[in-house]
């Protein structure tokens, strides 16, 4: 499987070493680079591929602690038995603008804008062939937008840097919050125009495709509440070009062996000899059984017991979300022994998700991180297509049925529905039991207008209805002097 690492590693040797003679070691010099098409590729790759990875403690989905993880602990579907200040104020719904993990993916990405913004710029002015400089700028493009939009998501409108800014660092210009407007006309702009350059599949696992931006695309529209246009999209993925199906046993998706497989739209390629991601690390308890004795276990992550007795028997994404096992030391591991050891609040069913790398030999595995994949994709088009016409058909039902199906469930019949709106709980349900731990949660409660009551029947009395988005870091409040607006709430 071809990898990006090497490509980034000289990216950042290149914008390290530009000049010895230079005040300024880490800045590329736009006279000299890049100057060719390798160099663009480089650049591309450094400067935009260079968030969206797993590695370690790195990337917008580092297990450790990225968007998706961060997103789904301030929901009911996730805790982490670490009981410190980082994991507790997600939990309890407890965070203020100095709280580091609520802040932490602004502090870290937010600046990418500004660096893709000058990858645009630099790369057009790069003689190489049309049909390379159409792909590169697509790229750029959709990076861009896309890493608005998760931002966007969890903070709302944020600055956006301009060219004429970033040409002009000296001139210290403190760029406001974008307005609503502004900030989903330049979310939809990016993710739209970058359609005209990309593939429709990718040949190299791990680049963008068409198949990701209509899926970036979908997401989006579902947040916007536009119906319609999230069906669009959620019908163009259906098309055969695309190639995507669902999988035949759940657990198979997540398999050293089963990489790059027909299900996932994208993931975050991993290899041995790289930063790789951490999720058994931080999911398994010490004494969970493995094959692989050398893997490292740390006895974090858990889905919730509440969230767990939800789940329908014999439901086969229980085979990868434990609830009892005999551990290697011959204790038993149950709901009651957990709570003995955890307390009710950070306690809860252990999320194996991935299978075992034979090759691992402590932290760090090189399977694959999924981001998104087709199952996300039929159960949003079965929401929108409800959601448009506010009536439940047959095709939303049947979209929704062949994920419960694959799980080994009974299909629903329209006799199982009681309406839209038990429709859509079906959907959330359903979704919560797919996609617990890849990111979804948190979103999907916001738009169906149940994040911030699920958190207060959970026990949580500090929570407040302007939760539905974080807040921002106060250091970034502080610097914008009166120009940078805190989110109301903080």
């Amino acid at each position: 499987m071809k990898k990006l690492l090497y490509t980034v590693m000289c990216c950042c040797a290149l914008a390290s070493c530009t000049n010895l003679d230079s005040e300024r070691y880490d800045a590329i010099n736009p006279d000299f680079f890049p100057t060719n098409e390798k160099d663009a590729e480089a650049l591309v790759v450094g400067g935009v591929y260079a968030p969206f990875r797993s590695a370690e403690y790195s990337g917008v989905f580092s297990t450790a602690h990225s968007f998706q993880v961060i997103g789904d602990m301030s929901t009911d579907i996730a805790v982490c038995c670490w009981v410190n200040d980082s994991w507790i104020p997600l939990t309890t719904h407890n965070w203020t603008p100095n709280h580091y993990y609520t802040t932490l993916n602004y502090t870290d990405y937010a600046k990418y804008l500004g660096t893709m913004t000058l990858t645009l710029d630099r790369i057009s002015k790069v003689e190489m062939s049309d049909e390379k400089k159409t792909l590169l700028v697509a790229e750029t493009r959709f990076g861009r937008g896309w890493l608005a939009f998760m931002l966007y998501d969890f903070y709302g409108p944020i600055p956006i840097p301009t060219l004429e800014d970033l040409l002009n660092p000296l001139d210290e210009i403190i760029e406001p919050r974008a307005t609503q407007e502004e900030m989903t006309n330049f979310i939809e702009t990016e993710l739209t125009e970058s359609l005209k350059g990309l593939p429709t599949r990718t040949t190299q696992f791990g680049r963008f495709d068409k198949g990701l931006a209509y899926t970036v695309l979908m997401k989006y529209y579902m947040h916007e509440k536009n119906w319609a246009k999230a069906e669009e999209c959620g019908r163009e993925l259906m098309k055969a070009e695309y190639g995507y199906g669902l999988m035949d046993r759940y657990s198979d998706i997540f398999t050293l062996e089963n990489e790059g497989n027909k299900e996932i739209i994208f993931a975050c390629t991993q290899e041995r000899g790289t930063a790789l991601q951490l999720w058994h690390d931080h999911a398994l308890p010490g004494n969970y059984p493995t094959q692989n004795t050398a893997i490292q276990k740390w006895d974090g992550y858990k889905v919730p017991w509440p969230f767990y007795r939800t789940f329908e028997e014999g439901d086969d994404r229980l085979s990868v979300l434990v609830g009892e096992y005999v551990g290697t030391d011959g204790v038993l591991f149950n709901e009651e022994s957990d709570i003995a050891k955890h307390g009710n609040l950070y306690s809860g069913a252990v999320p194996v998700k991935y299978g075992e790398d034979p090759e691992s030999t402590g932290d760090g595995s090189q399977i694959d991180l999924v981001v998104y994949r087709y199952a996300d994709v039929l159960t949003l088009l079965s929401e929108a297509i409800v959601r448009k016409g506010n009536a439940v058909t047959s095709e939303a039902l049947d979209l929704l049925n062949q994920v419960r199906v694959r799980a080994k469930l009974n299909p629903y019949t329209m006799s199982d529905v009681k309406g839209v709106d038990d429709f859509l709980q079906k959907v959330l349900d359903e979704r919560g039991h797919e996609l617990w731990f890849e990111g979804v949660r948190r979103s999907d409660l916001i738009r169906h207008g149940q994040f911030i009551q699920n958190a207060r029947d959970r026990g949580c009395t500090t929570t407040k209805d302007e939760f539905v988005l974080f807040p921002l870091p106060q250091a970034v409040i502080n610097e914008g002097k009166g120009k940078i607006i805190q989110n109301p709430g903080y």
